[in-house]
């Protein structure tokens, strides 16, 4: 019997909610986390029904879990101008970002 070595794989990823705030988040199942984020079933941020649906914008795949929660954690910890200066160092469409003005904004 052939044994398969398996490298587990561990994402940090940012979800963009229908009121065009962003999430970071760490899962081992992107498939399945956005399926629980999008049922109510998965961080208390993203069962607020406004946010909801939410769509993965960006993710990154670590090979240790520590590092895919530092990836998180820093996310977390920066201000909303910071994280959008990150995405888009990332290369992420700036046609994306216009959905981000949060409806709240005077000019959106």
């Amino acid at each position: 019997m052939e044994e398969k070595s398996q490298i587990k794989k561990y994402f940090f990823y940012v979800l963009l909610c229908a009121d065009g705030t962003l999430y970071g988040g760490f899962t081992t199942d992107l498939k399945h986390r956005l399926h629980a984020h999008n049922t109510g079933h998965g961080a208390k941020y993203t069962r607020v029904k406004k946010r909801r649906p939410v769509k993965i914008i960006h993710y990154e795949i670590f090979q240790k879990k520590t590092l895919a929660l530092k990836a998180e954690y820093a996310f977390k910890h920066q201000s909303r101008a910071k994280k959008v200066a990150y995405l888009k160092s990332c290369g992420l469409n700036d046609d994306i970002f216009l959905s981000l003005k949060r409806k709240t904004d005077k000019f959106a």
